[in-house]
């Protein structure tokens, strides 16, 4: 009998820069469920990559004096390391610069294009570099971008648009024929109240002002935006081609899971099945939005310095041990938290003292009383039939929780196992038991019944934690199961330890230590001011400081730090500034500004560019800031 297919994706990484831990939850999530699904029986296709185009990722490239192909390989390569560090089982890793999805994506564009989906107009609005986004004045929040929090920047530019419009209708009616498409549930009405029903504007599927992406066939000016691009991968990665499509495609779309970060919700239930629609493909059976990971009660990001890295976790307290804390901290439809004092107490309680413990204990007892094996003897106690209707009733909670995502709930249902196998040791108490060879018959079924829950607990366990659940494997010398009366009869290994308690106190220290130094290398080398030696009033008059605005600025190319400004400074002639604030601005932060120039610095060249002055900044910790002077004409003195 043909297996059933079971076709899972991740949203694919942006390849600005390495992912760190919060990221890094979408596709050990998604790891979980295609795990699981193999130990049900299905065919599990699972693909996951990198989206490695775009406005940033080229500014990136310049910044560091490398090609964006360079700048990708580099990134994505960083990326791939870390889902195999955290064993992700997927079958493809696509990356948008592949040959194949790259040619299919022309494909798509151009035939959206000839059938009227795609027409050519002008876009003019607010943009965000960073989400790559375009918004109305409306859609912002304070001003700034809605998904992130940063400033936007006014844009114009001839693009593509594809006609969302048009399907909006139809939309509707596939999200009221299949309730089951949105996992929360509470998605869906986000969706409706706040972008459909006010009445859905064409999308921008095309970009002028850049060039790092895949080029429009029949209009080189124009690369496809992230958009058609990104979102093609699902199909792309399995053979889909307007030329013709694969067999692997026939057979596995459509997906049966898209699994994707709540932030992203929009793109994957709104433009991704309109562009399904006007392909004629059917549309994805599930998309599961899940929360967020914070730090505490804050987004991660660099600028706050509470990153945490998953492959750094990982190696320090194992590869397990952070896909355990992630699937099992991170609840259905409310954000969850890391902190490294809740992932240390995580760790000791849950998997060092109460499932390494239990199996520890358990194999040991079994070699120390029996050499090794036991097998069970028939007999009627309560105790161990309260046992195995609490593993009955686990497996049972396990199995619902577990296809219906509700990862953590699944989790919760292991440790309840674990910890009334713990409790039962308690209550028969082997040690004692093993003084009397009277209860030589008892203690053999006692062992004989942990042995037998601990392969029920490491069956579950397999898809969250697969390293440790080889070693319970070995260490009982059996293959795992749901069952736990399937196997009756034992000859066990060594007993080994599973997860080795951390010392808190001490491992915190080191961390913080670590922190501190990072932060502390990252700081910018300012000189005391206390230091600096005295000028004159005469000494200061020599510097001539004047107000200009910019009317154009571009990176200098193999310089990281470097923008080239072109200067009005009131002087009816343009003034070139080269200024190693790249880092910090993008030149569309910066034109139309008005900054101050100190006039009369002897010119220099940097780079290949004649510098005539400097504009005036300050270190803000790690940030450079520009001082701006927007509103005054330029050429005004300043004093």
């Amino acid at each position: 009998m043909e297996k059933q297919k079971f076709y899972i994706t991740t949203a694919i990484a942006y390849s600005s820069r390495k992912p760190h831990i919060g990221n890094t939850y979408d596709v050990v999530l998604a790891d979980a469920i295609a795990r699981y699904k193999r130990t049900k029986g299905y065919d599990v296709y699972f693909l996951t990559g990198s989206d490695e185009h775009g406005q940033k990722i080229e500014q990136e490239a310049l910044n560091k004096g490398v090609t964006p192909k360079e700048y990708v390989d580099e990134v994505s390569g960083e990326i791939k390391r870390v889902w195999d560090c955290l064993n992700v089982t997927y079958d493809r890793f696509i990356r948008t610069t592949d040959a194949d999805h790259e040619d299919a994506v022309k494909k798509i564009f151009k035939k959206l294009y000839e059938q009227g989906d795609i027409y050519k107009s002008e876009y003019s609005g607010k943009y965000c570099v960073p989400c790559e986004s375009f918004f109305t004045e409306s859609q912002l929040v304070d001003g700034k971008c809605p998904d992130c929090g940063r400033e936007v920047t006014d844009a114009k530019e001839e693009a593509y648009f594809l006609r969302l419009s048009k399907y909006q209708d139809k939309l509707l009616e596939y999200y009221e024929s299949n309730p089951d498409f949105f996992k929360p549930d509470s998605r869906r009405a986000e969706m409706v109240n706040n972008f459909i029903k006010p009445g859905l504007a064409d999308l921008c599927v095309s970009r002028s002002s850049f060039k790092w992406g895949i080029p429009v066939e029949f209009d080189d000016k124009h690369v496809i935006y992230v958009w058609i691009d990104a979102l093609s991968n699902y199909i792309t990665g399995i053979g889909y081609n307007p030329d013709g499509s694969s067999e692997q495609y026939k057979r596995l779309w459509p997906a049966d899971l898209h699994v994707i970060g709540k932030d992203i919700v929009r793109f994957h239930t709104i433009y991704w099945p309109i562009i399904l629609m006007a392909l004629g493909e059917p549309l994805p059976k599930q998309v599961l939005g899940h929360p967020w990971l914070l730090f505490g009660e804050d987004k991660m990001s660099k600028s706050k310095g509470n990153i945490i890295y998953a492959d750094d976790l990982a190696k320090r307290f194992g590869a397990d041990a952070v896909r355990y804390y992630l699937l099992s901290e991170m609840p259905f439809a409310q954000d969850g938290t890391i902190t490294y004092e809740n992932f240390i107490a995580r760790f000791n309680t849950d998997l060092a003292n109460t499932i390494g413990n239990l199996v520890n204990r358990t194999v040991a007892m079994t070699n120390k009383y029996f050499d090794g094996k036991v097998a069970y003897v028939s007999e009627e106690n309560e105790l161990d039939d309260d046992l195995f209707e609490t593993a009955g009733t686990c497996v049972e909670k396990y199995f619902k929780y577990m296809d219906t995502y509700k990862n953590a709930d699944a989790v919760e249902s292991i440790m309840t196992l674990a910890r009334r196998c713990n409790k039962y040791i308690d209550e028969t108490t082997p040690w004692v038991l093993a003084k009397s060879e009277e209860n030589k018959t008892r203690l053999n079924n006692v062992l004989c019944n942990l042995l037998s829950c601990i392969r029920v607990i490491g069956a579950m366990l397999t898809p969250i934690t697969p390293e440790c659940c080889e070693s319970i494997a070995g260490q009982i010398n059996a293959t795992l199961d749901f069952d736990a009366k399937a196997v009756r009869e034992f000859s066990v290994g060594q007993a080994q330890v599973l997860f080795a308690r951390i010392d808190a106190e001490k491992v915190l220290k080191e961390l913080n230590e670590e922190i501190e130094k990072a932060k502390q290398a990252a700081k910018p080398k300012a000189e005391n001011v206390a230091t600096i030696s005295e000028i004159a009033i005469d000494d200061f008059a020599k510097v001539n400081l004047i107000t200009a605005k910019v009317i154009a600025c571009e990176p200098i190319p193999k310089a990281k730090k470097l923008l080239k400004l072109t200067l009005d400074d009131g002087s009816g002639k343009n003034r070139t500034v080269a200024s190693g604030i790249a880092l910090h601005y993008t030149p569309d932060e910066l034109i139309g500004k008005t900054v101050i120039v100190v006039a009369n610095l002897k010119p220099a060249t940097l780079c290949g560019v004649e510098s005539c002055g400097m504009i005036l900044a300050a270190d803000d910790g790690e940030k450079v800031k520009v001082i701006f002077a927007d509103g005054i004409t330029p050429g005004s003195n300043v004093r």
